[in-house]
C-alpha cells in the first residue's frame, strides 16, 4: 500500500468513526428529547429552591420556551452517549500505539471522563445552592429574581464546563511527569503560581463573592495535590532529546 493510500485510508476511518459519533448522539438526542422539560426543571431545581415563594422564571424571547430546553437534551444527549464517543476515539488512535502506551491511555481516557462529570456533580450539588443562595438574598429589597431561562442555561454550563476543566488537574499533573516534561519537584517549586491561579480562575468563573471563589479555587488546589502524590508513585518517563542528523 502506497503512502497516498495509507493515507485515504485513514482519512476514511477518520470519517467512518465521526459519523458513528454523530449517529450515536442523535439516536440519544431523539430518546431524550421527550423529557427536555423534565430534564430542565431538575437543572433549574437549585435556583428556584432559592427564589421566595412564588417566584418563578422567564422566558423573554417567543422561541425560548423551545430551544431551550432542546439545548438542554442536547447536552444531556452529549454527556450520555460520551462512552460511545470515547470509544470510537480511541477505535481511531489504538492502532497506531505500542502496548502500553495503550494500557497507559485507557485508564487515563476513563478518569479523565470520569472526573468530568464528578466536576459537573459538585458544581450541581455544592456550588450552585452557595451561589444562588447569594446571588438572591443580595438582590436590593422590592427586587424580584426572575432569571430568563436562556441566561440560566448559558450560566450553569459555564460552570459546568469550568468545574469539568478544573478536576482534570490531576490528568494534567500526572501526565507532565510521566512523559517527562517536567519532574515533581519541580511542580511541587510552582505551587504557589497554581495556587494564584487557581484563585483567579476561581474569580473569573463565579459570581463576585468570596464563598464560590473559594469552592472553584480550593478544588483545583486540592486537585493538584492529588496529582502530586499520584506522579510520585508512579515511574517518571525519561526525556526524549532529538538527537541532530549526522552529516
Amino acid at each position: 500500500m502506497t503512502p497516498t493510500d495509507n493515507f485515504i485510508s485513514h482519512l476514511i476511518e477518520l470519517r467512518d468513526r465521526l459519523l458513528r459519533i454523530v449517529l450515536g448522539f442523535i439516536v440519544v438526542f431523539i430518546g431524550f428529547f421527550p423529557f427536555a422539560n423534565k430534564i430542565y426543571a431538575l437543572l433549574a431545581a437549585p435556583l428556584l429552591s432559592k427564589l421566595p415563594a412564588g417566584g418563578q422564571m422567564i422566558a423573554t424571547a417567543v422561541t425560548t420556551p423551545f430551544f431551550v430546553p432542546m439545548k438542554v437534551a442536547m447536552m444531556a444527549a452529549f454527556i450520555a452517549s460520551l462512552p460511545h464517543t470515547m470509544y470510537q476515539i480511541w477505535a481511531f488512535i489504538a492502532p497506531g500505539l505500542y502496548s502500553h502506551e495503550k494500557k497507559f491511555m485507557i485508564p487515563m481516557i476513563i478518569a479523565s471522563s470520569l472526573l468530568f462529570l464528578a466536576g459537573m456533580a459538585f458544581a450541581y450539588f455544592a456550588v450552585f445552592p452557595v451561589v444562588f443562595g447569594f446571588i438572591v438574598g443580595t438582590a436590593p429589597k422590592g427586587v424580584a429574581v426572575m432569571t430568563d431561562i436562556g441566561n440560566y442555561l448559558d450560566f450553569v454550563l459555564t460552570l459546568f464546563f469550568a468545574f469539568g476543566l478544573a478536576f482534570q488537574v490531576p490528568i494534567a499533573v500526572f501526565m507532565t511527569v510521566r512523559f517527562g516534561w517536567l519532574t515533581v519537584a519541580q511542580l511541587k517549586e510552582a505551587r504557589g503560581y497554581v495556587v494564584v491561579a487557581a484563585f483567579i480562575i476561581g474569580a473569573i468563573f463565579t459570581p463576585p463573592d468570596i464563598i464560590s471563589q473559594f469552592m472553584l479555587a480550593m478544588p483545583i488546589w486540592m486537585l493538584f495535590e492529588l496529582g502530586l502524590i499520584v506522579a510520585s508513585l508512579t515511574k517518571q518517563a525519561p526525556s526524549h532529546t532529538i538527537q541532530p542528523p549526522t552529516s
